[in-house]
C-alpha cells in the first residue's frame, strides 16, 4: 500500500487532429468548463493527421483561463532540448504559470529518423533523455551565473544563455515503463506518466513504484516528492476503481483519454467529486492523532473513523421559501422511513457515497442558479433564446431527464460497468435492503417525473418567447416552478437517503 498524500487533480488526453482544428481546442474549453485541472495532447510530429502539438498547446493556452497544458508526452528526438526549454519557459510566462513538461525517450523510430531525427538504441533514449533534463533545467535556472555547458554524447550546449525563468517551477513528467527510465523518474524528474493500457496489469503499478522510490532515496529525495500520473481509459475511469488507484497505488493525476465532450464533462462533474470524496475519507480514517489512539469527527467534519456509528454528514435543509404561486405535489403526504431505522456503523466508503448524493445536488442547485441567471440575461437582451436554449441543453439535470433521479443516473453511467441503471442501480439495490424505503422511493421517483415535465415547460417558454417577444410572464413563472420543485425535491431525497446510503451502499458489495 503506497499513498504519498498528493491532492488528487484530473485531467484529459485528446487528440490533436488536423482534419477538424477546431474541435481540440473545443474539448480543452470543455475540460476547463467541466472543472478539470489539466488538459493534454499527445505528440506525435510525424503523424500527418496531426497538429502540431507545441502550436496547439500555444493556441489552446489563449483560449483558457485556468487548466493547467502538457504534452503527453514530447517527442524529445525531434524536439532540441534547449529550444524546448526556451519554449516551454515562455508559454508559462504568456499563461501565467500554467506550463507542465511531458518527456517521452523517442518510439516509432523508423517514423522519427524519416523526419530527420537520429535513430537511437533503447539505452542510448534514457541516456539522451537524462541530459535533455539537464540542459532543460539548466536553462531555466536564470539566476546561476555564467552560460550553460553540458557537452553530452547526444546534446551538448557551450555557453547558452540562460533564461527566461518560467513563471512557476515546471514539473518535468517522464513516461516510463522500464526500470533504467524508471530509475531516471526517481532520479530526475518531479512525476511519472505511465498509461495504465501499456502497463501489463494494474498490480505492475505496486511493482514499478518501489524502483523509483529506491532511486530517489539513493539521490537524496523524498519518494513524496514525485507525482504519480496515471493516462487511462473511459473503460477505467470507475470512482470505485481509481480511489483504489490513489490509496493502494499512489497515483495522484488521472488523465482521461477521450475526445467525446460529454464524457469529458462527467468526468469532471461526476467522477472526480466521487474519487475525492472516497479519498478523502479513507484518508480521514487512517488519520493518527500522537497519542496513537484513531482520530476521532464531530459532527461537523465531513467523515469520522472507520466503523463508527457517527454518520457525520449534514442534508441540506429544506429553507421552506417558495417563489411560485402553486407546487404541483402535496409535500405534506411525502413518506419517511428516517425515524424507523435503528443504529448502524458506517465505513468511510459509506459516508464518502452520502457525501456524494449532497455533492451531485450541490451540483444541480449551482445549475438552477445558473438557469436563473440566464433568464436574467435573457430578459435584459445579452443573451438571445437560442443560446439559453442550448446552456440548459448541456446541464447535468437536462441530460439526465431525471428518468431514475439525479444521482443515480449520474454515478450509474460512471461507477458501474458492470452495474446497470436498470437491475443494479441504487434505488433497486436500497428497494432490496430496507423496505421500509420503497414507499420512499416511489415518491422520488413520482416527483422525478414532474421535475422533468417542469423542466420541459422552461424549454417551451424559451421557444414561446421566439413568438411573443418581450413577454417574459409564461417563462419567469416556469423557472419559479422549477426553482421551488427542485430544492424542495433535492431536500427531500437528501432527507430520506443520505443515512440509508452510507448504511448499505449504492450497491450489493460496495461495502
Amino acid at each position: 500500500m503506497t499513498d504519498y498524500g498528493h491532492e488528487l487533480r484530473f485531467g484529459t488526453f485528446i487528440t490533436p487532429t488536423a482534419d477538424e482544428p477546431a474541435r481540440p481546442v473545443a474539448l480543452a474549453q470543455v475540460a476547463e468548463q467541466a472543472g478539470l485541472d489539466l488538459v493534454t495532447f499527445q505528440d506525435h510530429p510525424y503523424q500527418a493527421r496531426f497538429l502540431d502539438t507545441w502550436t496547439l498547446l500555444s493556441y489552446v493556452a489563449a483560449r483558457t483561463e485556468r487548466v493547467e497544458l502538457s504534452a503527453n508526452v514530447v517527442n524529445l528526438p525531434l524536439r532540441p532540448p534547449a529550444v524546448l526549454a526556451r519554449s516551454a519557459a515562455g508559454l508559462d510566462l504568456l499563461t501565467g504559470g500554467r506550463v507542465a513538461l511531458g518527456l517521452g525517450a523517442g518510439g516509432f523510430w523508423d517514423a522519427i529518423e524519416a523526419m530527420g531525427g537520429r535513430r537511437l538504441t533503447p539505452g542510448e533514449s534514457v541516456d539522451a533523455l537524462a541530459e535533455a533534463i539537464r540542459v532543460i533545467r539548466e536553462l531555466w535556472a536564470a539566476d546561476e551565473r555564467g552560460g550553460v555547458r553540458v557537452d553530452g554524447d547526444h546534446y551538448r550546449v557551450v555557453g547558452a544563455k540562460r533564461g527566461p525563468a518560467p513563471a512557476h517551477p515546471i514539473p518535468i513528467w517522464l513516461g516510463a515503463y522500464k526500470p533504467r527510465m524508471l530509475r531516471l523518474v526517481g532520479r530526475a524528474a518531479d512525476g511519472w506518466l505511465p498509461s495504465l493500457p501499456y502497463l501489463p496489469s494494474r498490480d505492475a503499478l505496486g511493482e514499478l513504484n518501489p524502483i523509483i522510490d529506491d532511486s530517489a532515496t539513493e539521490a537524496g529525495r523524498a519518494p513524496e516528492e514525485i507525482r504519480r500520473l496515471l493516462n487511462i481509459g473511459s473503460q477505467d475511469a470507475d470512482p470505485e476503481s481509481l480511489a483504489e488507484l490513489a490509496l493502494e497505488y499512489g497515483v495522484s493525476t488521472f488523465i482521461l483519454a477521450t475526445d467525446d465532450p460529454g464524457t469529458i464533462r462527467r468526468f469532471g462533474a461526476e467522477t472526480a467529486p466521487a474519487v475525492r470524496e472516497l479519498v478523502a475519507a479513507e484518508r480521514r480514517g487512517r488519520a493518527q492523532p500522537r497519542d496513537g489512539n484513531p482520530a476521532r469527527r464531530t459532527p461537523d467534519e465531513a467523515s469520522a473513523p472507520e466503523g463508527t456509528t457517527e454518520l457525520g454528514l449534514r442534508p441540506t435543509p429544506d429553507s421552506g421559501v417558495r417563489v411560485s404561486d402553486a407546487m404541483p405535489w402535496d409535500e405534506s403526504t411525502r413518506p419517511t422511513a428516517v425515524a424507523t431505522r435503528g443504529a448502524a456503523r458506517y465505513t468511510n466508503r459509506g459516508r464518502a457515497a452520502g457525501q456524494h448524493l449532497i455533492d451531485v445536488h450541490d451540483q444541480l442547485r449551482a445549475e438552477l442558479r445558473q438557469i436563473r441567471d440566464l433568464v436574467d440575461q435573457v430578459r435584459a437582451g445579452s443573451v438571445d433564446v437560442g443560446s439559453a436554449r442550448s446552456a440548459i441543453s448541456e446541464m447535468t439535470m437536462r441530460q439526465n431527464n431525471w428518468t431514475v433521479g439525479a444521482y443515480c443516473a449520474s454515478y450509474c453511467r460512471v461507477v458501474a460497468q458492470h452495474h446497470t441503471i436498470e437491475d443494479q442501480g441504487i434505488f433497486p439495490h436500497l428497494r432490496a435492503r430496507d423496505d421500509d424505503l420503497v414507499p420512499v422511493l416511489e415518491r422520488l421517483e413520482q416527483e422525478h417525473l414532474v421535475i422533468h415535465d417542469v423542466l420541459e415547460s422552461v424549454d417551451r417558454a424559451l421557444v414561446d418567447m421566439v413568438e411573443h417577444p418581450g413577454d417574459y410572464t409564461r417563462l419567469q413563472e416556469a423557472v419559479d416552478l422549477l426553482t421551488d420543485t427542485l430544492l424542495s425535491h433535492l431536500a427531500y431525497e437528501e432527507r430520506e437517503l443520505v443515512e440509508p446510503i452510507a448504511r448499505y451502499g449504492m450497491y450489493d458489495g460496495q461495502l
